[in-house]
């Protein structure tokens, strides 16, 4: 973890400034930052939420992220945001966890923008985009099977449940079975070989998105298990605000938003009680909606920035009651292609 060194007046926190922080004006207006109170970005990245919290209100930040060279790049917000602001290098999924270990008790807000970042996008020899040729891989962390390791030995059937579920492509028996044709002559290595073997058996059309985008897409997902992780952190969320609590969540995949809509609904509603069963007591809800419907980016936001096309903000509010123990998404994640590190 990098801490700051000492309290001060609140300043700019500086560095980092490559990444456009989506929907920005939005997360602000649903966090609504106060003085003296305690914050969670979960996904750091190039620290442009935590650098507008920070200039927001006189309060405090934990930013969390898993990628080693995220958490490095940000030591120079942490010396610049005068004590207010401490990285740790883990998973969002324990971000009560990390807060604990800090010594607190309880936070005022968690922040979430799920997915990649621009820095990894534009970092060819990361592996995540096919804009540049570089080495397969996706790993936001440097463990665990890579991209080029699925590639090279998953068999057929698992290929396509991981692009077609994940990737959500219509085509992805095809892309399937022209990975698996391909490898046959040689190991797939290179994201530009993968786009190449998908642009082969998908076509695309003048101003769609590029026909290789759906596949690393669920490669990405898989190989970082995202969508379990997003499970994960959105319990975690539960179990670490304090009542008034904000929890903001930006995301850019369908599969994404609907675990954010499934737990939010899941959880701002008392569960039902049997009439079979009268003695049985309902668990009171433990968040109140903040947006009944997903927040869309501007029409200007998306002109200027592309990764905001895709973008969907869900809000709520922190209750008193209790966290629960059960987990609702328990069964939509069930169904999902899972990598075994």
């Amino acid at each position: 973890m990098i801490a700051g060194r000492g309290p001060g007046k609140p300043e700019a926190a500086g560095g980092l400034a490559r990444h456009v922080p989506v929907m920005l004006r939005e997360v602000l207006s649903r966090l609504n930052p106060k003085d003296g109170a305690l914050y969670i970005d979960g996904t750091f990245g190039a620290g442009g939420y935590t650098r507008a919290i920070l200039q927001a209100a006189n309060c405090r930040v934990i930013g969390i992220d898993r990628d080693q060279s995220a958490i490095a790049a940000g030591a120079a917000m942490v010396e610049e945001s005068s004590g207010r602001l401490t990285l740790a290098e883990d998973r969002f999924s324990n971000l009560d966890q990390v807060a604990r270990d800090l010594g607190h008790a309880q936070v005022d807000g968690v922040v979430l923008d799920i997915g990649v970042s621009s820095m990894q996008i534009d970092e060819a020899a990361r592996g995540f985009s096919f804009r540049g040729d570089g080495p397969l891989d996706m790993r936001m962390e440097a463990r665990g099977p890579s991209a080029a390791d699925v590639v090279n030995k998953a068999d057929e059937r698992e290929l396509f449940r991981i692009i077609s579920l994940l990737g959500e492509e219509k085509f992805a028996r095809k892309v399937a079975r022209a990975i698996v044709e391909a490898r046959k002559d040689a190991s797939i290595t290179t994201t530009g070989k993968l786009a190449e073997i998908v642009r082969s058996v998908v076509r695309g059309k003048s101003g769609e998105i590029d026909p290789a985008t759906r596949t690393f897409q669920a490669l990405r997902i898989y190989v970082n298990g995202e969508l379990f992780e997003l499970s994960a952190a959105l319990l975690a969320a539960e179990r670490i605000l304090a009542p008034g609590g904000k929890l903001v969540v930006v995301s850019f995949h369908s599969l994404e938003d609907r675990l954010v809509k499934t737990f939010l609904a899941a959880r701002s509603t008392a569960p039902a009680v049997s009439r079979h069963a009268p003695a049985l007591r309902a668990k009171p809800a433990t968040f109140k909606l903040l947006t009944k419907k997903p927040l869309a980016p501007m029409e200007e936001e998306s002109a200027t920035n592309p990764r905001a096309r895709s973008a969907k903000l869900r809000a709520a509010e922190r209750l008193e009651a209790p966290a629960r123990a059960d987990d609702p998404l328990a069964t939509l994640t069930a169904r999902l292609p899972r990598l075994e590190a």
